[in-house]
């Protein structure tokens, strides 16, 4: 083997581990609750839309989070709940695991609900649909008005979700 073609195998090597390290990690929400936890389904909650803020109480709020994808690049599938941006693009939004998830019904416990910014925005097309956000995950949670949530993920993309 001559220094050229040892010289492209280092460097071939190299970016494919590079690569590697850099792929996300695909979780699903079930992997955001530490085992032996027991998650609150807000979804059957007997709320109203009337009287509006004392009527959606949000459970679970100490609910723990799993540390392992702190830090890490991590692909999980759910539901918009914007919160800021324009006509055009979303640039932080809550991601949810149902549709109508703090807004048809109370809030999910923090450990079920991620709190996504994007520097530059993503379009979204309808709320309806269910997308598939990758970034980089913390597990330092965040608090609004409408949740508290357990993770946080810095966005760096966005695709619609395929079964």
């Amino acid at each position: 083997m001559n220094v050229f073609s040892s010289v492209i195998a280092v460097l071939f090597t190299c970016f494919s581990l590079f690569s590697w390290a850099n792929e996300p990690v695909e979780i699903f929400w079930e992997d955001l609750v530490p085992e032996g936890h027991v998650v609150v389904d807000t979804r059957n909650s007997a709320s109203s839309h009337e009287g509006a803020d004392k009527n959606w109480v949000q459970p679970d709020l100490d609910a723990p989070v799993v540390q392992k994808y702190n830090g890490k690049t991590v692909s999980l599938p759910g539901f918009v709940v914007p919160l800021e941006g324009d006509s055009e693009v979303i640039t932080e939004f809550l991601l949810v695991p149902y549709f109508g998830a703090c807004i048809h019904v109370p809030p999910p416990p923090p450990n079920q609900i991620v709190h996504v910014t994007i520097k530059d925005g993503v379009p979204i097309e309808s709320l309806y649909d269910a997308i598939v956000v990758t970034g980089v995950m913390s597990t330092e949670g965040w608090s609004g008005d409408i949740a508290k949530t357990g993770y946080r993920l810095a966005g760096i993309g966005v695709a619609p979700f395929e079964l």
